[in-house]
């Protein structure tokens, strides 16, 4: 009797355990602290002309927070913009002035994605 209601148990919170994980890895469930919130990070204006743009491929990234937060990082660096796109992995940067790959890179690991490719 007491193993039904412990393996009754188990199955309701492995239940309930899949489907979060789930939603988490379609980008539908509250990820990285960041609740339900599935509103887009405002873009940055940049002051000066574009002299260059590159993509930075991202692994890790999972929901719409996700994309907040890298967008977030790179945008507080001076001289660069970024747009990002959950559905492709990448920050798409524009940068008005020169800074080096390694300090975005550690902005965006420093956040606990990893920086897969950059073109």
């Amino acid at each position: 009797m007491i193993n039904a209601f412990i393996i009754i148990f188990l199955v309701i919170i492995l239940f309930f355990a899949l489907r979060g994980s789930i939603k988490h890895l379609l980008g539908q469930g509250s990820c990285c602290g960041g609740g339900n919130s599935i509103v887009k990070e405002a873009d940055k204006k940049l002051n000066g002309p574009i002299i260059k743009t590159k993509i930075f491929k991202i692994d890790g990234m999972h929901c719409e927070n996700c994309t907040n937060r890298v967008k977030r990082a790179i945008n507080r660096i001076d001289g660069v913009s970024a747009k990002l796109s959950l559905r492709k992995k990448q920050a798409v940067v524009q940068y008005e002035k020169e800074v080096a790959d390694e300090v975005l890179t550690s902005e965006i690991e420093g956040l606990g994605y990893k920086v897969i490719e950059i073109k």
